[in-house]
């Protein structure tokens, strides 16, 4: 199989090109390159997807082609440049494409969009950035053909290589032990995927011809299971959202932040789709354990520094000693 990778320089499309390379595929990447180098074996082609001909350079049909864009005219530019010379095109969309995050057990092919927004800025919020993924994902459909293309909403993908350190902090948190502050409660959704499943089913529904949306996740776990997979014995302790929230703690990413911590019930589904549709399709998923292993691999002898998201070392200790003094 001949494939297109319309970037291949950063996490998920390094791992869609690893992998189909070492499947035997053979492998084009373009991208501008200022992101990341391309894996060895790879034939990389400078373009600059912002200009209506960037795409000139790509030459040659396909028999799949993988694309990450998050902005419509991206996609809109791949339409123009590569109609009739594609196979397969699958769309890397996302769960912030769902208008609804707060009812859990919604699935793809019914579940609410939000509005396609051809001209918002991708970069301004999540929710303009899930309106522009789902006008992406009409440009995609209506110009490669409903019936060859793979409309895939990714959920939270981790492993090694994350740029966003999201789960690199409950990695790191694990590694140094001691007591835990763990979010929201036991019982809660934690939905995610490894990077490399999700990359190996992409490059089966290249060769299989899948179409349709389908949600890139893995099937929902508790936090409990979750906090549980960073440690043999964590010693967590719960603390409630209210009081994080009082206390500035930012849910999801970023600085003061706690990863993977949504307020309930605004999103009690946003982790919690149903994916029995994706797993008959072909997604296959690892353990969780397995993820934390290799991502802490990654990370080497480095476990004493603070990841570069989430609570601080300092912060986390303040946390808990103003929880139990409350």
């Amino acid at each position: 199989m001949r494939m297109l990778v319309l970037g291949g320089t950063v996490f998920l499309g390094r791992a869609v090109a690893r992998q189909a390379l070492q499947l035997g595929h053979e492998v084009v990447c373009a991208a501008r390159g200022e992101s990341g180098e391309p894996v060895e074996g790879a034939r990389f082609v400078r373009v600059d997807r912002d200009e209506p001909d960037g795409l000139g350079a790509v030459t040659g049909s396909f028999d799949a082609v993988v694309d990450v864009a998050r902005h419509p005219r991206h996609v809109r530019h791949a339409v123009g440049a590569l109609h009739g010379r594609v196979g397969h095109y699958t769309l890397v969309s996302s769960g912030s494409a769902y208008a609804d995050a707060a009812t859990p057990g919604q699935v793809a092919t019914t579940a609410p969009l939000l509005p396609a927004d051809y001209d918002a800025d991708p970069w301004a919020d999540a929710e303009a950035y899930g309106r522009c993924k789902v006008a992406c994902e009409e440009l995609a459909a209506e110009g490669f053909g409903a019936e060859r293309t793979f409309l895939l909403r990714a959920g939270m993908i981790v492993g090694p290589e994350d740029p966003t350190y999201r789960f690199e902090y409950w990695v790191r948190r694990g590694l140094r032990g001691g007591e835990t502050l763990a979010p929201g409660g036991p019982d809660e959704a934690v939905q995610l995927v490894d990077v490399r499943d999700l990359a190996d089913w992409i490059i089966a529904a290249g060769a299989d011809g899948l179409a349709g949306a389908f949600d890139g996740i893995g099937a929902p776990m508790t936090r409990a299971a979750f906090q549980a997979a960073f440690s043999s014995e964590p010693e967590l302790t719960w603390v409630d959202q209210e009081f994080l929230l009082t206390n500035d703690v930012a849910p999801w990413s970023g600085p003061r932040s706690l990863p993977f911590w949504l307020p309930l019930p605004e999103y009690a589904g946003f982790m919690a789709r149903d994916v029995t549709r994706s797993l008959d399709a072909g997604l296959r998923t690892r353990p969780l354990a397995d993820t934390v292993r290799d991502t802490a691999a990654a990370i080497g002898d480095g476990s004493h520094i603070e990841a570069k998201n989430g609570l601080g070392i300092d912060e986390e200790a303040q946390l808990l000693r103003d929880w139990r003094h409350r």
